[in-house]
């Protein structure tokens, strides 16, 4: 059985990977965890802490479920006690990607992050179609790297991956780098800003004067459709209109060089502003 210490068990990622691992039959799980409002939700799921020393010392595998911007203090308490071949599990690029992870040269670094379900899926049941994040009740894609360490270490840290995410479908394998490409730049840095847009835009025609209600559903049903058209599931064009509109607003809406946001330098000073590396 593979144990593993779980750092920052008690907070709102911690809790959800708690659930899907507090009874595997493979995993013999220690829960770290400091903030009174962490311990009390771990004694409401049932799961007592571990001190910090005790866990990190006796285990295989230290998941941690750690804010971005303090990762780097973090792993410089963890990483020195732990025990020669032990797998550091991030959940996040922008640590590994930044360089703040501690060098040392006998231990495993991996970094698995969700795709969170599908826009376009199968699923029928009422608590899976509310499960917006995934891990609960949802199937959800994954995406898992091996920053450093042996191969053999891959499979062992992919299967915690798939647990602690579980239900899983895909598992890509990518780079740290290529991860980092995914998260921050592609879907923060641009989809999210665009996404925001979007509400603004809503607000503004709200603000015109147009019912909140009816605007809202008549953009919810068109961004799905939208959606299908341009990453191809619907299976036809946008009407000669539409693809007018799209051309002329683009001048109006994006910066010609709109994409340097997605440069590895532009990311780069990304992750640094996340993990408050200088």
């Amino acid at each position: 059985m593979t144990t593993i210490a779980l750092m920052g068990a008690g907070g709102k990622m911690g809790c959800r990977i708690t659930n899907n691992i507090k009874n595997h039959p493979d995993y013999d799980v220690r829960y770290v965890e400091i903030s009174e409002a962490g311990i009390a939700n771990l004694t409401e799921l049932g799961v007592s802490v571990t001190p910090q020393d005790e866990a990190i010392a006796e285990a295989d595998v230290v998941i941690l479920a750690v804010p971005d911007a303090l990762m780097g203090p973090i792993c410089e308490g963890v990483v020195p006690q732990v025990k020669s071949g032990t797998i550091i599990m991030g959940l996040d690029p922008a640590g590994a990607y930044a360089g703040v992870l501690p060098q040392r040269d006998d231990i495993t670094y991996f970094i698995a992050h969700p795709c969170h379900p599908p826009l376009f899926n199968d699923e029928t049941d009422p608590a899976a179609m509310r499960d917006w994040f995934g891990g609960v009740h949802a199937k959800q894609h994954i995406v898992c790297a091996l920053f450093q360490g042996p191969d053999t270490d891959y499979a062992i840290g992919e299967a915690v991956a798939r647990a602690i995410y579980a239900p899983v479908m895909r598992s890509h394998r990518l780079t740290v780098e290529q991860m980092a490409i995914l998260e921050p730049a592609l879907v923060e840095t641009l989809a999210a800003t665009c996404v925001t847009i979007l509400k603004e835009g809503l607000d503004e025609v709200v603000a015109m004067g147009l019912p909140e209600e009816a605007a809202r559903d008549f953009l919810f049903g068109h961004i799905h459709i939208e959606l299908a058209i341009i990453f191809g599931f619907a299976g036809f064009p946008f009407s000669d209109g539409a693809k007018l509109a799209i051309e002329e607003a683009k001048s109006q809406i994006f910066q010609p060089d709109w994409k340097r946001v997605l440069s590895l330098e532009n990311l780069q000073q990304s992750v640094k502003n996340i993990t408050h590396t200088k």
